[in-house]
This record gives structure tokens, sequence and C-alpha cells, in this order.
């Protein structure tokens, strides 16, 4: 294998919009699918949750890569007030979710981790995302595609919900699942500090 074909890291996480950021930055990657929990503790704080699910998928990774190589885990969350939004249970808790968000500003927190046996950086970058007003007869159409079924806050901002984004401030990979800038200064760093 020459030098160019080399495995550089690997990525621990199963979403494709994740593989598809991280692709586009150009690193040579495998994919590890991990079961790691994702249940927020009592009065965590929502940046404090989300840098630990991003620490505990990379570090979950490290134990289970087959080589030696830094392994990269992230996590998104959606944020409304005090309010964590996740994955939506049913419609009705999607529809719980669409309505809260309708009309506001939110904020759509991602953690990216890095990490090796020795050490795991993390980088927390937080986007405001403002909805227009929706009804409830979109929200249910909205439903009704499956695209919010798997998504925290129960919307896609890459796919159809795009539509209900009025303004956004900050940065629109994170959104939807993996800032680019910073993942690609936290890849780049290691791997110059381990040349």
């Amino acid at each position: 294998m020459n030098k160019h074909n080399e495995l550089q890291l690997y990525l621990a996480s199963g979403s494709p919009r994740r593989h598809e950021l991280l692709a586009q930055l150009g690193y040579r990657f495998e994919v590890l699918k991990l079961d790691v929990p994702e249940r927020r503790e009592e009065g965590e704080k929502a940046q404090d949750y989300v840098c630990r699910l991003a620490r505990d998928k990379a570090m979950a990774g490290v134990a289970a890569a087959p080589a030696a190589l830094p392994v990269l885990g992230a996590d998104t969350i959606v944020v409304l007030g005090d309010r964590v939004l996740e994955k939506p249970s049913d419609l009705l808790d999607a529809k719980d979710m669409l309505e809260a968000l309708s009309g506001k500003v939110h904020q759509v927190m991602t953690a990216v981790a890095l990490a090796t046996p020795e050490r795991c950086d993390v980088r927390l970058v937080t986007t405001n995302v403002a909805f227009r007003k929706l009804d409830e007869a979109e929200i249910e159409a909205y439903w009704r595609t499956g695209e919010p079924c798997d998504k925290a806050g129960a919307y896609a901002i890459q796919g159809i919900a795009g539509k209900f984004v009025s303004r956004i401030e900050g940065s629109y990979s994170a959104v939807v699942g993996l800032p680019l800038l910073e993942t690609d200064l936290l890849i780049k760093h290691h791997l110059e500090q381990s040349r």
C-alpha cells in the first residue's frame, strides 16, 4: 500500500451525512459502527452532554479499532432554551418539537472528538438557526416524508426542512452533523504532531 492510500483515521459513526462530510475533507478513513448509549445525565448542561457523547463515541472507537489510528466521534443536538431536542420517538413527539421550533431561533450544538489511546481532543460548535412559522398541516406532511424520524430536533436542514429555515448564523456543516473547519483543523493538528 503506498503512502497515498494509507488509512489515516476511523470515523465512529454510522451517519451517512458525517461520512459524506468527512469525505469532502479528503482524508482516508474507515467507518466503525458502534452502539454507544445516548442518555443525558441528571442536571447535565447541553454543551457538556454533547461533548461527552462525542468523546464517548471516539473512545469506544479507539477500543474497537483494528489499527492504532485516531478515531473521530461526533454528536449533534438541537437546543431550545433549556430543552434538548433529540430524535423523536413518534409523530406526536416530532410535532411537539417542530411546533416548539416554529417561528423561533434555536441552537444546534455539534461536538467533534478526535481520540487516541493517549488523549482525546474535543471541539464544540454552536450554530443559531431560525425557523419561520410552521402550520400543523405542513408539520404532518413533513413527518410523512420519513425525514424527521431519526434526526435531532425532528428535522434535517440539508433535506426538505431547509425550506423552514429563515436564517442561520454559524456553521451549516455543523448543523448537518460535522463542522468541516473545526474537524479539518483537529485532524491536521493531530497528523502534524504524530509525524
